[in-house]
């Protein structure tokens, strides 16, 4: 497979001259606007924020909205992709979802969670969560495997084709006399 390198170049600007997408689908509750808060306030920009260059020259977000909208008057690292319009609808609708798939090593987070703390209550409630989530979809699993195994009845059934609806009450009405249970269905 050959996999095309999409980033031009690596800028710093000023998060307000960046254009937002229109067609941005993602909403920012307000625990998640503090837990980002917190997060720049005790680590800083790690991660940079993706745009693509519109013909009058203006950077169009595709990626980092919340980020841009909590600092904007900061100055902000910026990937440029070398990507058309369909092509940042894409990214748009693929980048937070693709990474929203990964799963979780319920061991390395235990570790992670006990060895690193945080000043801010909005992030500590953030990775509480996040082990809360680990913890019940373990729980989850475990459970899934204790289950009995369910019982079917054994169940004879005969399907019968008929020309029309005329015929299938027929059918049914002579099946109905004779003590059968019977079902009309049309397909």
């Amino acid at each position: 497979m050959q996999i095309r390198d999409r980033i031009k170049e690596l800028r710093r600007v000023r998060a307000a001259d960046l254009r937002p997408h229109p067609l941005n689908w993602r909403t920012h509750p307000a625990a998640q606007q503090d837990a980002l808060r917190g997060v720049l306030a005790e680590i800083g920009y790690a991660d940079a924020l993706l745009v693509r260059e519109l013909e009058d020259g203006a950077l169009q977000l595709v990626d980092g909205h919340l980020r841009a909208e909590t600092t904007p008057d900061a100055t902000v690292p910026v990937l440029v992709l070398d990507v058309s319009a369909e092509e940042a609808k894409q990214i748009l609708l693929t980048h937070d979802p693709v990474a929203a798939l990964a799963g979780v090593d319920s061991d390395r987070l235990t570790e992670l969670l006990a060895d690193t703390p945080f000043e801010s209550e909005h992030v500590t409630a953030l990775v509480d969560g996040l082990a809360r989530d680990a913890a019940a979809a373990e729980q989850l699993l475990d459970s899934a495997g204790e289950r009995p195994e369910v019982a079917i009845p054994e169940s004879f059934q005969v399907v019968v084709q008929c020309d029309d609806e005329d015929a299938q009450r027929d059918v049914y009405e002579r099946m109905t006399q004779e003590g059968y249970t019977c079902r009309v269905l049309t397909l």
